[in-house]
């Protein structure tokens, strides 16, 4: 096999592996997937800004709007008043992605982060650039 289509092929794999899990995990959480994408940048973004999870997502001013406000009756996310600007917002995460059930988010992605840390560092850190620069290529070729 053409090593290209077997890397190829590798990473279709995993990429449908790990849709699998986050589709199992929203299911479980009854959220969409843009509430998914949006608490997990959220979570590792702590103090955003609306405007940025808006485009970060690629969303509306009142998409974002609206979806915050829906995170928020789920006690899932908190708006704070900017204490350096009070115009401003900041999101926090106020659900624990460490546990369950919020965890099944992050389920995949901790146990794939597992394997890598058990597998050999200096091969995983090989693949990563590889990926890496491979994707930015891609990337290129497609603007």
């Amino acid at each position: 096999m053409n090593p290209s289509t077997a890397l190829a092929q590798a990473l279709q794999r995993y990429t449908d592996a790990r849709a699998a899990a986050m589709l199992k995990a929203r299911r479980a959480l009854k959220v969409n997937e843009m509430d998914a994408r949006a608490l997990l940048y959220i979570a590792d973004s702590p103090g955003t800004r609306p405007s940025h999870l808006r485009d970060y997502l690629g969303i509306t001013s009142a998409g974002v709007t609206t979806l915050v406000d829906r995170l928020a009756e789920r006690g899932a996310v908190r708006r704070e008043v900017d204490a350096e600007d009070r115009r401003v917002n900041r999101l926090t995460v106020t659900v624990d992605l460490a546990s369950a059930p919020w965890s099944a988010l992050r389920m995949f992605d901790d146990a794939f982060s597992a394997a890598a840390i058990a597998s050999n560092p200096t091969e995983s850190s090989r693949l990563a650039a590889a990926l890496d620069a491979l994707t930015a290529s891609a990337a290129d070729a497609m603007a």
